[in-house]
This record gives structure tokens, sequence and C-alpha cells, in this order.
């Protein structure tokens, strides 16, 4: 007698489905949210939404503010994400050069990733400097608005991007954010030509970046590798850009050909 396998969907645990729903709704601009606020969203009884922020707060995945009456994430969720980020390969291998590149440059060096519509740094080497960067592991930004963004997207034609950006309308971050997807790709062919990402006050105004991109065996971005550098250091005259990149072209050279990646010869160019 056969048998066939249920659908996929017999398998999951709606439960498990409704807690982890509840813990996406927390973000950076909604740190802290109400009982009475989730059940709403999730569209649960509020009696379900207690139960399930009962038992995340029993495991540290959500901990109590404001008197009782909100709840935040808790310390497991970071645990969580350190854990994930550790176990990448890209952080493991990528670690000591992004402490190589720092030192050599004096600059802090990143190494972020692409999700969605998002840059999300998975690895970060800071500078002893009196600059206080808002970017730190884990830290969110808009893909289309920064040089990191836009070195990820480097493999890229037209239609990728109005796949990715069907709406062809882009948020702006700055004066300097492109506002259509044709206007981003152009950017991003000035980028592919010079082999590099460099600019100044794109994403905030008195901040530059010089990345490069980090690409797997297979010869797809996987990664890409930058420096930030602050106002002062562009101000001070001292800047060698032709340096600054080759440093960190190297870096990233050398984080891809760990990866397994053996760039083109030139004949095959």
């Amino acid at each position: 007698m056969s048998t066939t396998l249920p659908a996929q969907q017999n398998y999951t645990v709606p439960g498990l489905e409704r807690g982890l729903r509840l813990l996406f709704e927390f973000n950076r601009n909604e740190q802290t949210l109400t009982a009475p606020e989730l059940a709403k969203r999730l569209d649960l009884p509020r009696t379900t939404t207690f139960r399930l922020l009962a038992t995340l707060e029993s495991m540290g995945f959500v901990q109590r503010v404001e008197g009782g009456h909100a709840y935040k994430l808790g310390m497991a969720i970071l645990r969580l994400g350190f854990e994930y980020l550790a176990s990448l390969e890209l952080t493991e291998l990528g670690t000591p050069i992004l402490e190589r590149v720092r030192d050599e440059t004096g600059l802090s060096c990143n190494l972020a990733i692409q999700d969605e519509h998002s840059v999300v740094v998975i690895s970060k080497v800071a500078a002893p400097t009196p600059f206080v960067s808002t970017v730190h592991v884990g830290t969110r930004l808009p893909l289309h608005a920064t040089l990191l963004g836009r070195v990820l997207l480097s493999d890229m034609k037209p239609a990728d991007l109005l796949a990715l950006y069907p709406d062809d309308t882009l948020p702006k971050f700055s004066e300097r954010t492109p506002s259509n997807t044709a206007m981003l790709y152009e950017l991003i062919r000035q980028d592919v030509e010079r082999g590099y990402g460099y600019d100044e006050g794109y994403f905030e105004p008195e901040v530059g970046s010089a990345a490069v991109a980090v690409r797997n065996k297979h010869g797809h971005i996987v990664a890409v590798l930058g420096v930030t550098i602050p106002v002062s250091y562009l101000r001070s005259g001292k800047l060698n850009t032709s340096q600054l990149v080759n440093t960190v072209r190297s870096a990233a050279t050398e984080l891809s050909q760990l990866l397994g990646y053996h760039s083109p010869s030139p004949s095959a160019v």
C-alpha cells in the first residue's frame, strides 16, 4: 500500500509560528509594545497573546519594561544573533582581515551582507578615534541609499533592480539618495567601471566610504568589505584615496580567495 507525505504546512506548529510572528513585530522604531497592541496586530485573543509573552519571557526572548505594561526584546534574541553571526564562515575568515585593514588605515572596517532591501553589518572592527559611529554588528541600513548597498548590487542589471524595487520609487535618506532605479543603476555602473565603490556624503553628509565586493567560489557577490571615513579625516588633507582603495580591494580579494573565488584571467575577460 502506497503512502504519500502530507503537505508541508501539516508539519507547522501554530503556536511556534505565532510566537515568532510576535517577535518580528519589534524593531528599532518600535522597541517596546504592549500585549493589547500585539494582540491587535496579530489578530489574536488577548489571552493567547499573554500566554505567548509569558512563555517568551520565561525563556528570555522578551522582557517587561515601564512597570510591566510593555515588553521589549530580551537578551536571548541577542545571543542567538551573535551565535548565528559567529557561525558564518564569512565572519570567521573576515575578522582578521578587517583588523589588518583597520591597523593599516586607522579607519573602522565593516563586513556586510544583503538581506532583501537592507544591508546588514555582520562584522565590525572599530578604529580608536573620537569619531562615534552609529553602525554596529546587526545594524540594518537601506540597500539603495548606502555605498555598501550599491556595491552589493554591483552585478544587477536595470531589470534586476526593477524586480527588487517594482514600484521604481526609492525612499530618500539624504539629498543624494537616488529616487528611482535608473538613477541607482547609473551610480552602480560608475562603481563597476572603477572596480570599487567610493563616495563622500552619500548616506550621511559628513561620512565617506570605500568598499569592494566579496565573492564566493561561484563568483557571486556574498558580502561587501568597506571602511568608514569620518569628515575630520576627509578634511585633514592626509587621505590618500588611491592607497586606501588598494588596501580595501586587496582585503576583499583575499577574503574572496579564502571563500574559493578565483578571478578570471585577463585572457578570459
